[in-house]
């Protein structure tokens, strides 16, 4: 598949025409590093993935939706109309048993403010203060949506289930990942590598399965 010129904009430096280009939909560069790793684990290492800062005119995507397909959905058709490349977005968030599904979708700027980690575990935390180590149940959740610059789209969902612990472990991973205790395991997600994380992660199950999809259209 011959990848077509972004519109509004020079194809960025390093794509050489002709390349299969796909733009992962985010600005987050810990999203960006584990999607490419996964992608690349995927068999779909031959594919260029290109993040959306090698697009500075490209206008930021609201994510107005209320689910995960939802907001997902809406950044990988934007981020695909605007490029004139294939698009891969994620939503994806921590939803709390006893908070009701909380923060879910919200779970980037829980405490008021996007993206803002430490700020949104601690204010987890003390919501939490006072709930028994068995009802602090949990599961991260994510929507990958691959979409085309023509309007078609494939849509996968993970899910990795697990408890919540009452202080930060680990440096590794990035948002809630300190304090999230995967099922089976006695190291939150923070505390596991990179390879074993993106084994079992939520994000990883939704991109394994857009695998295929991903594959077909750019025909790698």
């Amino acid at each position: 598949m011959s990848a077509a010129r972004p519109a509004g904009g020079a194809v960025p430096d390093g794509a050489a025409d002709g390349g299969v280009r796909v733009v992962l939909a985010t600005r987050n560069q810990h999203k960006i590093a584990e999607m490419r790793r996964i992608l690349a684990a995927a068999g779909l290492g031959r594919i260029e993935v290109l993040g959306v800062d090698r697009f500075p005119d490209l206008p930021e995507v609201a994510e107005t939706g209320l689910t995960f397909v939802e907001n997902a959905m809406l950044k990988a058709h934007a981020v695909a109309g605007a490029t004139g490349l294939p698009a891969v977005a994620d939503d994806s968030g921590l939803c709390v048993d006893v908070l009701g599904g909380a923060p879910g979708v919200f779970s980037a700027r829980w405490c008021g403010r996007h993206g803002d980690d430490a700020a949104n575990l601690d204010l987890l935390l003390a919501q939490l203060a006072d709930v028994p180590d068995p009802h602090r149940t949990a599961y991260f959740g994510c929507a990958a949506v691959l979409a085309d610059p023509v309007g078609r789209e494939w849509v996968a969902e993970g899910r990795l289930v697990g408890r919540l612990v009452r202080r930060p472990r680990g440096t590794h991973g990035f948002g809630y990942d300190p304090i999230f205790l995967p099922e089976g395991e006695d190291r939150t997600a923070a505390e596991l590598s990179a390879e074993e994380k993106d084994a079992i992660s939520h994000r990883g199950r939704a991109l394994r399965a857009l695998a295929p999809d991903l594959r077909r259209l750019t025909q790698v």
